[in-house]
């Protein structure tokens, strides 16, 4: 088999990660049939954002969850070409919780 035979058995893939303060973008080659878990890790992101845990994060293919739920968890979704693997941080506050805190400040403005 020559090189060329294994560049067909590439996808190109990215895995994406941000805080308020940096986002990165790491373009990756990997083997059809590389689950979005493997691409994570294979991204060395952890390098560069030690506050990831692999095995716990959230994580999405543009912005629709990997969560079991009704969608492959990261370990089972194969990627496809041009997907990007999206790592998501906890939310800070649930977002009913926010709107119930808007609606109530709002409430006492008028």
């Amino acid at each position: 088999m020559s090189g060329e035979d294994d560049d067909r058995d590439l996808i190109d893939v990215e895995v994406v990660y941000a805080t308020p303060q940096r986002q990165l973008l790491v373009p990756l080659r990997v083997p059809a049939g590389t689950t979005a878990y493997q691409a994570a890790v294979q991204s060395n992101i952890v390098d560069e954002f030690p506050e990831i845990t692999l095995s716990t994060i959230a994580m999405g293919i543009f912005s629709k969850p990997l969560d079991g739920k009704g969608r492959p968890t990261p370990q089972e979704y194969q990627l496809r070409p041009r997907d990007r693997v999206e790592l998501y941080r906890p939310l800070i506050i649930d977002p009913k919780q926010a709107r119930l805190a808007r609606a109530e400040k709002a409430k006492m403005k008028d």
